[in-house]
């Protein structure tokens, strides 16, 4: 049994069309607690995502005998600022200007665990450039993309609306989404919860 220790809707996505059959059950971390500390020892944005998403596996795995637990996590930095989820337009509005002119970085973290076990974990790393889009654009933007705004690290969703946005991006499409769904399904075949 695989269980994805993730409320993300787009997470879910990604693994039900890439064909694997899995559970969701989500876990209590106090992310904002774990993000405070990791930022006082000044680690690497990369460091945080895959710590958080050890985490979440861990406390799942803890419920669940014998089930293999996914936990992913996201984070975005841009020199040196983290960037989380907004709390609202306001927050939003806030931080696509922040973003905006400027190259951010995305690290997206996946952690295995089998009755406590770290089995595997991996993260990948994405560039992206934001254009220098008008008032008038973000205005629109806001207002054409509603809520969705808030569901996601940096205010956009790149699969919609989000990809007039950019400029450039480097990188693999599935990690900027949320999950480096590529080295998970070949952890997965390897392990035999895939066939090969």
């Amino acid at each position: 049994m695989i269980i994805l220790a993730s409320g993300s809707t787009t997470r879910r996505a990604m693994l039900t069309g890439a064909g694997v059959a899995f559970a969701v059950e989500t876990a209590a971390v106090d992310e904002d607690a774990v993000k405070r500390a990791m930022a006082a020892q000044v680690a690497d944005p990369g460091e945080v995502a895959e710590t958080l998403a050890g985490l979440k596996a861990e406390r799942v795995s803890a419920r669940h005998p014998g089930a293999l637990v996914i936990g992913a996590d996201q984070m975005l930095d841009c020199d040196g600022a983290w960037h989380d989820k907004p709390a609202d337009a306001a927050a939003a509005r806030a931080q696509l200007s922040a973003l905006r002119g400027r190259t951010h970085r995305l690290t997206s973290a996946a952690v295995a665990v089998r009755d406590g076990t770290c089995l595997w974990r991996h993260r990948q790393e994405a560039r992206l450039t934001m254009r220098r889009f008008s008032e008038a654009f973000l205005d629109e933007y806001l207002a054409r993309a509603g809520a969705a705004v808030l569901a996601s690290v940096g205010a956009y969703q790149l699969e919609g609306l989000g990809a007039q946005l950019f400029s450039a991006i480097e990188g693999d499409h599935f990690t900027i989404l949320g999950l480096p769904l590529l080295p998970l399904l070949d952890f997965l075949r390897e392990n035999g919860e895939l066939s090969s």
